[in-house]
């Protein structure tokens, strides 16, 4: 089986978070210094049994043609990062219902930044569709889902973060390989090792390439020399992505699909969620998920493209919950949590850490069992 950019392990809720840092990139031209407001436990700390096995592996390096004055300017100042195996081994199972995965991919934030994105980007994105044939709106989709329209790339060394993971060897075979690929664009000059930085599994730039995906499709559309994801100006990163679905089998002028009804292109048909709205789907939306290997990001990415290009919110409707709460009953729980004092952090309708942490707070407030649980009773007491 062929390893698309994403299956193998990052999961489906990427939604501009895939960058696994809360530090938005600050730096205003490529090779910036930028403040690094890194957790502690993405911080290098002292591992012998990790020293060993670089100083092993750098053998195998140069037998892939890696150089010595490439390894010793990768791994200078690298390091075991503890938190990198943390978060590979505590990655969520459960899976989101297509419902509150498009409440966070297509949340009105979401459009209406990419709106204004796709708006100051049009000149570039109009040449990408010209050049590869993919909509303007999806490349643009894909920049807001994967980190925010640039601002969530992610700040972790990417060397220390693939080398700890090779080392911890859960996945070290893939990894390794994923390591000696970011050492090659090191050596081949794209970006200097201090500079590579992304997400805590290796994830590089605005839409947020593994290092071999990079290998693959990266390209140089500014003409500069470098093929430069990480930069702030996107132009590199917007080119590759499209350049990645163009040789994914995207189809020019054809749309990825839609929601099933009188418009909606001929093609497969889709109903992620039971009860919920049905999808038909073109082999451009099999294009999408050669990015991601996930029908509900494949349907995100769509959805989000639809909104940027001024479409409305979707004609059908979600069944109520496991807890017997509709979408907007959520949302109500969530304001009226949060005008009591019991903060949610927001009300899209999405019950996730800070709403159960609310909800547990108000249960004991009341004398109740911290569930954390939403109940249709809840609701009723908030008033």
């Amino acid at each position: 089986m062929s390893i698309t950019r994403r299956n193998f392990g990052f999961g489906a809720l990427a939604l501009g978070l895939a960058a696994c840092s809360s530090t938005a990139q600050t730096g205003a031209t490529r090779g910036a210094a930028r403040p690094s407001r890194l957790a502690a436990d993405l911080r290098p700390v002292p591992n012998s049994s990790y020293d060993a096995w670089v100083k092993a592996f750098r053998g195998r390096a140069a037998g892939k043609g890696i150089s010595e004055a490439t390894l010793r300017t990768a791994f200078r100042g690298t390091g075991y990062l503890p938190g990198v195996v943390k978060r590979d081994r505590n990655q969520t199972e459960f899976k989101r219902s297509l419902e509150d995965y498009l409440s966070i991919a297509a949340s009105d934030e979401r459009i209406s930044k990419g709106r204004a994105a796709f708006a100051q980007h049009r000149a570039t994105l109009s040449t990408l569709e010209g050049k590869y044939g993919v909509d303007a709106e999806i490349i643009t989709a894909i920049w807001g889902l994967e980190s925010f329209f640039g601002e969530r790339r992610g700040d972790v060394p990417v060397i220390s973060a693939t080398s700890t993971l090779a080392f911890d060897g859960r996945r070290g075979a893939f990894f390794e390989k994923q390591l000696i690929a970011a050492l090659k664009i090191i050596q081949n000059g794209d970006i200097s090792a201090s500079q590579m930085t992304g997400s805590w599994a290796g994830a590089m730039g605005h839409t947020q390439f593994i290092p071999t995906s990079y290998q693959a499709f990266a390209v140089d559309f500014t003409g500069d020399g470098r093929r430069d994801i990480w930069s702030d100006d996107p132009t590199d990163a917007l080119a590759s992505t499209a350049a990645y679905l163009q040789r994914s089998g995207w189809t020019r002028g054809t749309r990825w699909g839609a929601e099933t009804g009188p418009n909606a292109p001929a093609g497969s048909i889709l109903q992620p969620q039971p009860g919920g709205p049905k999808f038909s789907v073109t082999g451009n939306f099999r294009a999408i998920k050669r990015y991601n290997n996930s029908d509900a990001y494949a349907i995100g990415v769509g959805h989000l493209a639809d909104r940027i290009g001024g479409a409305g919110p979707l004609r059908g409707s979600f069944p109520p919950d496991a807890y017997g709460l509709t979408k907007k009953d959520r949302v109500k729980l969530q304001e009226r949590l949060t005008a009591k004092g019991f903060d949610t952090d927001g009300s899209d309708g999405v019950i996730g850490p800070n709403s159960r942490k609310a909800i547990s707070a108000y249960q004991s407030s009341i004398g109740q069992a911290a569930t954390g649980d939403p109940s249709v009773a809840l609701l009723r007491s908030l008033g």
